[in-house]
């Protein structure tokens, strides 16, 4: 938990610590708006709730789902947030959580980070990468390709 002496309370707002103290993982998207590169992941629980995606923050300007299916017969659902500020957001489900992705710089296509996976889109095409498992690192979900229908 992140507590206001623990150094938290100067880049953050007492709001913004109490929401995140309270469990609400949709609110540490706050965190994503103070400039932070860290990517966060959002509870299961949150994620399967009704509640939507609600950032005082961040004003959600475009919402777009879209549904994957990759090489290894895998789908699935990403939702993809672009916010008045310019930043945009992807809620991608790994290993049976879904987690909210941040977009960073990419040489081409879009690609965003959360925890240690990289979501990287090109075109309708995306790959799934593990970040931490070596200099050159191999999709864990590779071929994926947006449904069209």
């Amino acid at each position: 938990m992140i507590e206001g002496r623990s150094g938290a309370a100067g880049f953050f707002s007492t709001g913004a610590i109490r929401a995140i103290q309270s469990g609400r993982a949709l609110a540490l998207a706050l965190a994503l708006a103070c400039g932070c590169a860290a990517a966060l992941a959002m509870n299961a629980a949150h994620a399967a709730s009704a509640t939507p995606l609600e950032v005082r923050d961040i004003q959600v300007q475009a919402r777009h789902t879209f549904s994957y299916t990759c090489a290894n017969g895998k789908t699935f659902k990403v939702t993809y947030l672009n916010a008045a500020n310019g930043q945009s957001f992807a809620l991608v489900p790994v290993s049976g959580r879904k987690l909210l992705f941040v977009g960073v710089i990419a040489a081409s296509g879009v690609r965003y980070v959360a925890e240690r996976y990289a979501w990287w889109t090109k075109g309708h095409g995306a790959d799934l990468y593990d970040v931490t498992s070596g200099a050159s690192p191999k999709p864990v979900l590779s071929g994926c390709a947006t449904i069209m229908r």
